[in-house]
């Protein structure tokens, strides 16, 4: 299941997108128009700032933008930085790969093929979205 700081994450970078270009925009702003805690918006921003998505200005007429155009933020970048590994079991995973203890052959393992499948159609939707298409 999605996490709450990713589905607020996805919906305040869609927020901002749909600002004009340059603008930036107040953690208030975004935490009022799409009903989500201050603090943990707050928490949520400074995440992305700190994976290269998002800038911030402080002072007046300061707030968080876009560092990137919204048709180059893929949803793997933001699904992988705020909720971690895109597979459902480590054994899949592509950048967090662990070896599961109960399972001695993966090769054989009805329950990797067919999260190999889940992770790879996934991938595919994630890969092939971007910012831009939720705005």
């Amino acid at each position: 299941m999605l996490s709450k700081k990713t589905k607020y994450g996805i919906k305040a970078l869609t927020f901002i997108a749909r600002q004009e270009k340059g603008t930036k925009v107040q953690i208030a702003t975004i935490s009022e128009q799409e009903n989500i805690s201050h603090k943990f918006l707050e928490s949520i921003l400074l995440t992305l700032r700190k994976a290269g998505v998002l800038g911030a200005k402080k002072g007046k007429g300061g707030g968080y933008y876009l560092l990137k155009e919204a048709e180059d933020v893929k949803m793997t970048e933001v699904i992988r930085t705020l909720e971690g590994p895109i597979a459902m079991v480590p054994c899949v995973s592509l950048n967090f790969y662990e070896k599961c203890d109960d399972c001695p052959d993966e090769d054989a393992c009805s329950v990797h093929k067919l999260m190999i499948q889940v992770r790879d159609n996934t991938l595919n939707v994630l890969r092939n979205t971007t910012l831009a298409d939720l705005v």
